[in-house]
């Protein structure tokens, strides 16, 4: 279980990018400034740090200077300042990314999960309420109970997880699950696999929570 450090004086973000991470199975300590930083860093096992530039009680940058020598732990720079002369100095500082505000939580998510699993070899692992999804070993679960899934219903998986809260077009997943085949495909092939994985997924199939149905478009996976 990866701990994550928060450094972000924007409480509304701070709590934002929590519950946006929370569904991967990290744990979160929050700071809001840079002296309470300091103690958590100093009294804490981190994975990674999220450390906000713009801080109330001085520059981020300033940390980061400080507590580089001393570990190892990623850091993900935060910054409002969309200057390559922020960016670069953090980098320089020893920064292993950055991310510039105003940022979309899913582009956040891929970024932490790349540090985290360079660093503690984590498994591409999805957790999604009660779901376990491994699409590198093809292990998937629920309520920790095994669930086999064809290839074609791993695709479509991945392909909604991948784009969740987003709406896909019939045509989109037709031709994302399909493109490799150079064979004629069934019009209802797709309907076809969105109901097996539905069976397969949902506690009641004809009432879907996961993966809805957007009429006259297509399917996505809803952001719970």
């Amino acid at each position: 279980m990866a701990n994550i450090l928060i450094v972000e004086d924007d409480i509304a973000l701070s709590e934002g990018i929590s519950i946006a991470l929370n569904n991967d199975g990290y744990t979160f300590i929050q700071s809001f400034d840079i002296n309470s930083a300091r103690n958590e860093i100093k009294e804490k096992k981190l994975d990674l740090i999220l450390l906000d530039i713009n801080l109330p009680d001085g520059n981020g940058l300033t940390l980061l200077k400080e507590i580089r020598d001393k570990i190892s732990t990623p850091i993900i720079i935060l910054t409002a300042n969309d200057l390559e002369t922020d960016i670069v100095t953090g980098l320089e500082l020893g920064a292993d990314d950055y991310i510039t505000k105003p940022f979309s939580l899913m582009v956040l998510r891929a970024r932490v999960n790349t540090q985290l699993r360079r660093t503690l070899n984590i498994p591409k692992q999805i957790i999604i309420d009660d779901f376990i999804f491994n699409f590198e070993t093809m292990e998937f679960s629920k309520y920790k109970k095994s669930i086999e899934l064809s290839k074609t219903e791993q695709k479509l998986l991945k392909i909604l997880i991948d784009n969740k809260g987003t709406t896909l077009s019939r045509q989109i997943l037709t031709d994302k699950i399909w493109n490799d085949s150079a064979e004629y495909v069934d019009p209802n092939a797709l309907s076809v696999t969105i109901k097996r994985l539905r069976d397969k997924l949902e506690d009641n199939p004809s009432k879907p929570q996961y993966i809805k149905t957007t009429y006259g478009i297509g399917y996505m996976w809803v952001v719970r």
